[in-house]
């Protein structure tokens, strides 16, 4: 295994982490971001109020998008196993 196949699997490991995370903490920010905006104009003070809704959010997402993210995981381990033999000689 050359130095060049650990950069390219590392690569696409980081890349299929971003695609996969990378929704969940867009809402989250979104969301996050929006009670903070609420919380402000109406000045109240209770930092706890934000983690309810943002962990609401994060759970329809997770709800709408697992099909999609279990199929590109899906993907890449069997992309993985079948380069396995070629990465460990």
């Amino acid at each position: 295994m050359t130095s060049l196949e650990v950069v390219g699997l590392a690569r696409d490991t980081i890349i299929i982490t971003l695609y996969l995370s990378g929704p969940l903490l867009l809402v989250g920010m979104v969301v996050g971001v929006i009670i903070s905006i609420a919380m402000a104009v109406t000045q109240i003070q209770e930092m706890t109020l934000t983690f309810v809704p943002k962990i609401l959010a994060v759970m329809v997402t997770l709800l709408f998008l697992s099909s999609w993210m279990i199929s590109m995981i899906t993907d890449f381990t069997r992309d993985l196993m079948i380069r396995l033999p070629d990465l460990i000689r």
